[in-house]
């Protein structure tokens, strides 16, 4: 086997590569060489620096893996790679404790106005009375996400004497009283009470800008807040006023809504610690991840199945033409429901109808569909060969069962999530592409894809005109519209691709219409 190890990685993970295969580090192998060479090798290695593009996938003649040494996989085409059945794998866990620790150095510093401090001292100044500082012991923590890092900086604070609460819409309660933290239902709540916030989610339509003008002005006049998660999850713009206005204390961050971010105002202000994109960035976090995919590669040449794995190689489909199709319908779905509903989901139930029912072995579709669900919520990706441990991680439980009637389909894929609330179901099957046919009760008719709405409200004349009308005003396009209802002057739902996202603001004018019961923005 032969192994391309195209962008700087520690040498441990180079040397455990070497015991089972033929090895070229290349480093500042370019992407004409890349496209010219690709079609040698058996695996790539990369980082950041090298993109992994569909035009190369294609031209990889003998491509088995794809390895990035790192958590992201933004610089590899994963759909290419599924298509031309390359496993993707990264090193999820390989940065959980440095950008655990980041963060820890971002609160010091700012609380104790450590970086402003070095500064000023080294310019020859004692300026010891600009530089009060405040303890953390006894001050409440504020997380927003409790995934692996966050999780993490609990245990941090913990050793601070600090209080923990939490906001994790899709964290059962007994989950996060395991943890060791108080789960809010309201993210105001841990806005108000916090003393110290700490951002650890993905950046999706959900929480891009989810930290604005409304929630700076929730916050404590003396509160802090951090972001080593996403840029684009605070807004910059409304940071930069609330800093400046005093309406919060300070603030730190690692991530940036453009990067790299050399002309940023928030450079500006005294009262906020700036870093370059560096939590992840420890000679131990970069050493783990490099031996991590190095495993990963070695265990796939030995003929054993990686741990991480980012994406499913299309799989036999003897006795099931669509089997591959239908991968991409349960990942729709389980991404559809996760981002309609708004409490943690304790009880999974999903049920296969007609012709899927006669494979053997549904668990690739069952983990496809839990990655589908816990994606959109979690800050690191989940795979197929993960998702059951981190569902049963956050308390789901999952139940699965089979029906010979399709309703006249081919093959009916069902999944009902159970909440504290009650139960909601969406159901789908692939005509030529992933199609959703039922939600809850209602029949529609509605592909899956990229911006879409959903709305329930009362089926009473007006009603689709009054929602039609707010997002013009907004300027928001409607691609396809569908509409189910129970029965007519009942209660009916909408549901719509855009040609671009409404925004919590548009959410925000039709909910205030007194005919409509909810409305959602969501992003498949």
């Amino acid at each position: 086997m032969k192994a391309l190890v195209a962008d700087a990685i520690n040498e441990k993970g180079i040397e455990n590569l070497k015991e089972v295969a033929e090895v070229v580090v290349d480093t500042s192998i370019t992407p004409e060489k890349l496209l010219e060479t690709i079609g040698e090798y058996d695996a790539i290695l990369v980082r950041s620096r090298t993109k992994v593009t569909k035009e190369v996938i294609e031209a990889a003649d003998n491509l088995k893996i794809i390895a990035r040494a790192g958590v992201g996989v933004d610089n590899i085409d994963v759909d290419a790679a599924t298509e031309k059945g390359i496993m993707v794998v990264n090193a999820p866990e390989s940065t959980s404790i440095t950008v655990a620790e980041h963060t820890m150095g971002l609160i010091l510093s700012t609380i104790r106005k450590i970086a402003i401090a070095d500064k000023s001292t080294k310019e020859g100044k004692w300026e010891k009375k600009r530089f009060m500082g405040m303890e953390l012991r006894g001050k409440t923590l504020g997380v927003i996400g409790m995934g692996r890092i966050g999780s993490q900086v609990v245990n941090r604070c913990k050793a601070f004497e600090m209080d923990a609460i939490a906001y994790d819409p899709y964290l059962p309660p007994e989950v996060a009283k395991n943890m060791g933290v108080e789960l809010y239902e309201d993210l105001d709540d841990v806005l108000k009470r916090a003393d110290v916030i700490t951002i650890h989610v993905p950046l999706t339509p959900e929480t891009e800008h989810s930290i604005s003008t409304e929630q700076f002005k929730t916050m404590k006049d003396t509160a802090i807040i951090f972001n080593c998660a996403r840029g684009g999850v605070i807004d910059e713009d409304a940071l930069y006023d609330a800093l400046k206005n005093e309406e919060i204390a300070g603030a730190g961050l690692d991530v940036y809504e453009e990067e790299p971010a050399t002309n940023n105002k928030l450079f500006e202000l005294d009262n906020i610690v700036c870093t370059p994109h560096i939590a992840a960035s420890t000679k131990e976090a970069q050493r783990d991840a490099a031996i991590i995919v190095a495993n990963e590669v070695i265990d796939l040449f030995k003929g054993e199945t990686p741990k991480n794995i980012i994406n499913m190689p299309r799989i036999d489909n003897s006795g099931f033409e669509e089997a591959n199709d239908y991968l991409e319908l349960c990942e729709k779905l389980g991404s559809f429901i996760t981002q309609t509903i708004n409490n943690p989901i304790t009880d999974l139930e999903i049920l296969y109808k007609g012709e899927i029912t006669e494979l053997p072995n549904r668990e690739l579709f069952t983990r496809t569909i839990l990655q589908g669900i816990l994606n959109p919520i979690t800050e690191s990706p989940v795979s197929a060969v993960n998702a059951r441990n981190i569902a049963k991680s956050r308390g789901i439980t999952i139940t699965e069962s089979t029906q010979e009637d399709s309703e006249g389909y081919g093959t009916l894929i069902k999944i009902t999530a159970k909440t504290k609330d009650g139960e909601y179901s969406v159901e789908g099957t692939y005509l030529h592409e992933p199609t959703i046919i039922k939600i809850q009760d209602y029949r529609v008719d509605v592909k899956p894809e990229g911006h879409m709405f959903l709305a329930k409200y009362k089926d009473i004349p007006g009603s689709i005109g009054s929602i039609g009308t707010i997002l013009g005003e907004k300027n928001i396009n409607i691609g396809i519209m569908q509409v189910g209802r129970d029965i007519s002057g009942g209660q009916a739902i909408m549901i719509l691709t855009l040609d671009n996202e409404a925004t919590q603001d548009v959410i925000d004018a039709i909910t205030s219409l007194d005919h409509v019961a909810s409305a959602k923005s969501l992003y498949l």
